[in-house]
């Protein structure tokens, strides 16, 4: 596989509440913290991970809305947060009406990846999508070279995944792109529950390779993070969900090389 000047990954699961966006944020400020230029796009119209990147409501002059919608230069849209070599293109409640505004538009499923054809400036660019295969998440999936998929460690973690995985085999014929799964990360792990570790034994018996060794683990500091507008690694540095995530963003940059070769 060439290397490309840049990485487009969409981070998705449409199950909600399995670490998705905390997963876009943290990979990405610990990819930010090891020297790589890194783009978040939160494309979920609740605009959590704008929110949890300390980006308040009122400071979105320009969104990922106007990129998709009005079609205003991503450039003109992108801010940069208190992480050194991190920076936003932020969402809003508007983009929860993109839908319905592109309907009739029939390059509707290409509206991000045209829009971020000519953008250079970043090596990886993440795209934290909504809890539903819906039309922004398939914008993302057709502007993104990958899928990473977080994955809750409870019961039903594998239910739905072949959905996810049936769309992208689907884009991949439809947009004849290259698109395919980049991996998969166990969240909310808690070690000293059986069912999470019978959890990962299925996760990792069906889907082999697929499967991150980095594991996220349950975290109360983990959770309260967003809640500051921080990542991991400004709010609780010390603590095992900060290693965590840098040990998922060292492994994420061991298996591109190895895919780069």
């Amino acid at each position: 596989m060439q290397t490309k000047s840049k990485r487009i990954i969409a981070i998705a699961n449409q199950k909600g509440g399995v670490g998705k966006t905390t997963t876009a944020i943290n990979l990405a400020a610990g990819l930010a913290k090891k020297g790589n230029k890194t783009l978040l796009i939160d494309i979920d119209p609740q605009g959590n991970a704008s929110t949890g990147l300390g980006v308040l409501p009122e400071d979105r002059d320009q969104t990922v809305y106007d990129v998709l919608v009005d079609q205003k230069p991503v450039k003109d849209a992108i801010i940069p947060t208190s992480i050194n070599n991190l920076s936003l293109l932020a969402s809003n409640t508007d983009l929860s009406s993109a839908d319905v505004e592109l309907m009739s538009d029939k390059g509707r499923l290409l509206r991000l990846r045209s829009s971020l054809a000519d953008l250079s400036d970043y090596k990886y660019v993440f795209i934290d999508c909504p809890p539903s295969l819906n039309l922004l998440t398939l914008n993302a999936f057709a502007a993104s070279d990958s899928v990473l998929v977080p994955l809750q460690s409870e019961f039903f973690a594998l239910e739905g995944l072949s959905q996810l995985m049936l769309t992208v085999k689907e884009l991949r014929q439809t947009l004849g792109s290259t698109l395919f799964i980049d991996g998969v990360v166990l969240t909310m792990f808690d070690r000293r529950n059986k069912l999470s570790q019978q959890v990962e034994l299925d996760v990792r018996e069906n889907l082999g390779d697929l499967v991150y060794d980095a594991i996220i683990p349950r975290s109360v500091r983990l959770s309260e993070a967003p809640s500051y507008g921080e990542s991991v690694f400004q709010y609780d540095a010390a603590g095992k969900g900060a290693a965590a995530y840098l040990a998922l963003a060292s492994e994420f940059l061991k298996r591109d090389k190895s895919r780069s070769k």
